[in-house]
């Protein structure tokens, strides 16, 4: 027996959204389905919140771009997922008509301690299949940054994992991000 799901559209999860069908539900829309978002533990919040605060100085006061926390992004593969951190183009009112499509986003960042499978593997696909264009994953577990670049045809080309050091982002590569303010007190 073969059994079939529902798949969601972003027109109609927005519409369900609208009329308050998950209201108090963590969920997000990956490639049409419904997930729930694992509860978000002390050290998540604030690891996240931190680096936040911390890319805000280097990217908003210059107005580079805007950091969002744990704001929906609508992606065209039937996805809306709401990463920890969206580094994005500073559109303003733009976004009171829409979230940031792919091309508004520099890059995306999850902090992950219970949903490190899920941000190595689907959530890395996803993002890849939609060219944007670097992800970072920091692994809370093993206390370290996972940069995902070059996306090609649906995969990321280049992973690289850091502990300490600076990086900079492709889309400011003059922005020096001290590594251990992403992923240590």
């Amino acid at each position: 027996m073969t059994i079939a799901t529902y798949q969601w559209t972003i027109d109609r999860y927005h519409q369900a959204v609208e009329a308050g069908v998950f209201e108090d539900q963590a969920i997000e829309l990956l490639k049409g389905e419904l997930v729930l978002m694992s509860p978000e533990g002390t050290p998540h919040a604030y690891y996240s919140d931190r680096a936040a605060r911390y890319l805000r100085r280097l990217l908003e006061l210059p107005e580079l771009a805007y950091v969002r926390e744990a704001k929906p992004i609508t992606l065209p593969n039937a996805s809306e997922p709401e990463p920890d951190i969206a580094i994005v183009q500073p559109l303003d009112q733009i976004y009171l008509a829409h979230h940031p499509y792919p091309e508004n986003v520099f890059w995306v960042i999850e902090y992950a301690q219970s949903s490190l499978t899920k941000d190595l593997e689907i959530k890395r696909k996803i993002y890849a299949e939609v060219n944007i264009a670097e992800y970072w994953v920091i692994n809370l577990r093993d206390k370290k940054l996972i940069v995902f670049r070059t996306p090609v045809n649906g995969e990321y080309q280049s992973e690289v994992s850091v502990t300490s050091g600076v990086i900079s982002p492709l889309s400011f590569p003059n922005i020096q991000i001290d590594v251990r303010q992403l992923i240590t007190v």
